[in-house]
């Protein structure tokens, strides 16, 4: 996996410009599908719904810098207490450290193969280190491969697979790269030196009709004149096409090594990139930063094709496990994508969903906390904004959501089927803040009336490391895990 990739920044999903020639020889060699999400738009809550196989907020990980509990299990750890051979290599961001984390391998995979961001700067010198943390630096320094933070996790990647390949394996290559600082070779960069990435309509969105919020977040991006606007960085994009190599480096041992291998590949989430007026990633539904590139290659996986099924970063956990051939835990709040990989079923899901809290537990640069839930259907996207204005998008008349239908009378009946959709995945997987309020918003004229007490206890089940929870009122080991109770009064 990758960081800060969009969709449409490889070039097998939309001729933009950019080279990512082995991405898309991974996807002219297995499954593509083009309506991927993540669980939310920030790098520590997408990774958390990848490897718990739970929504951020169900897992504690609904922002950054907020690590795991210990009674959350990794992928690693459930395959490794299965025989599978877990390793991890790269960019973890789920131990509620930093942004390059703590340097410790966490149960669950190969303390050996362990490598993350703090990992490779603690191999640096300190000159070394301020380095690499500006893309600036690589007009008066030739950093070479070596130096880079993917080449180390590449190098390390093919290692294991020269030493494992012939184990039940399960491995996990997570790139920083082509994040910021985006350094890579000169040669990589040079070539976006006169670049620039095609504008889309949405960057002259004067966000009338959305929520207040995003008018903040734009500021004076807002007034900027978007025709004389040119999306141009040439580390970036440079970068893009650095990690696509390296990437390539690790398909090729693969080829060599373990041709029958299930790979997958993703990012955490996009970049606005002045789309609606806006940069980086935030409280928002736009496809920008919550679509994301998804790949499955491997043997028996059907070979160059585009699925236009809404799928999930949710759905990778159970997919790994049906893939396995091992009981998907309860846990798991996606659907298995096997039976779609396979062919019995179109899609697996009747919508997907993704959610945002707050960037980040120590910056308060990215507008603090704007809680929103998300529901899309392949061509429909409902955002509901608890503290401002909701949305309804149509993404096949309006592919830039650019026309907020939120009060549109044809749409009405596919906004309230999405809406009642959101309601259920919040009370079906423990939504930390689900509420009468996610209800009662102001065009839903059927709101129920507030109900401060609904008579149900939602407990979470996880039989391989849980034992059931008891009861409140007997002491006993509960029977089903939503079930209706009773309080009872304290005082008379």
């Amino acid at each position: 996996m990758t960081d800060t990739q969009r969709w449409d920044m490889i070039s097998c999903a939309r001729d933009t410009g950019l080279q990512t020639p082995n991405i898309d020889k991974l996807a002219a060699n297995g499954i593509r599908f083009n309506k991927a999400y993540t669980t939310q738009a920030v790098c520590q809550p997408a990774r958390a719904g990848i490897f718990t196989g739970m929504y951020p907020n169900a897992c504690g990980s609904w922002t950054n810098v907020v690590g795991l509990g210990d009674d959350i299990h990794t992928i690693g750890e459930r395959l490794q207490d299965k025989g599978v051979h877990t390793a991890f290599i790269g960019k973890w961001h789920l131990d509620g450290g930093d942004y390059f984390g703590l340097g410790k391998s966490p149960k669950g995979w190969d303390a050996h193969y362990w490598f993350d961001m703090r990992n490779y700067l603690h191999e640096m010198s300190d000159e070394d280190r301020m380095l690499s943390r500006d893309p600036k630096n690589m007009e008066t320094h030739d950093f070479s491969e070596d130096f880079t933070f993917a080449h180390k996790c590449t190098d390390r990647a093919i290692d294991f697979l020269e030493n494992h390949g012939e184990e039940d394996f399960f491995l996990t290559l997570s790139y920083d790269e082509p994040h910021l600082p985006c350094i890579c070779p000169r040669e990589y960069y040079e070539k976006y030196e006169d670049y620039t990435f095609p504008k889309s309509e949405n960057l002259k969105d004067d966000l009338t009709n959305k929520p207040d919020f995003q008018k903040y977040w734009a500021g004076e991006r807002l007034y900027l004149d978007k025709d004389k606007l040119q999306l141009e960085d040439k580390y970036f994009f440079g970068c893009n096409e650095f990690v696509d190599y390296e990437i390539g480096r690790v398909l090729d041992k693969i080829e060599e090594l373990v041709p029958d291998a299930i790979v997958m590949y993703t990012s955490d989430h996009g970049t606005m990139m002045y789309s609606h007026s806006l940069t980086l990633k935030g409280p928002s539904g736009y496809d920008e930063i919550n679509r994301i590139p998804f790949i499955i290659k491997g043997k028996d996986v059907p070979q160059n094709i585009v699925d236009n099924a809404p799928v999930s970063h949710i759905d990778i956990a159970p997919t790994i496990f049906d893939l396995f051939n091992l009981k998907i835990p309860s846990v798991f709040a996606g659907n298995s994508l096997l039976p779609q990989i396979e062919g019995n079923v179109k899609q697996v899901n009747e919508q997907v969903f993704f959610e945002f809290g707050r960037f980040e537990r120590d910056h308060d640069c990215f507008g603090g906390l704007q809680i929103m839930r998300a529901a899309f259907d392949g061509r429909y996207k409902l955002v509901i904004n608890l503290l401002s204005t909701d949305e309804l998008y149509d993404t096949l008349t309006d592919p830039g959501e650019m026309n907020n239908l939120i009060l549109d009378e044809e749409t009405k009946a596919i906004r309230n089927k999405l809406h009642q959709a959101i309601l259920n995945n919040m009370d079906e997987h423990r939504d930390l803040f689900r509420g009468y309020y996610w209800d009662r918003r102001p065009w839903n004229e059927n709101a129920a009336e507030p109900q401060w007490y609904d008579g149900l206890t939602r407990q979470r089940e996880d039989e391989e490391y849980e034992e059931r929870q008891y009861a409140f009122f007997s002491g006993l080991p509960m029977e089903t895990a939503i079930r209706e109770i009773h309080v009872r009064s304290f005082f008379s």
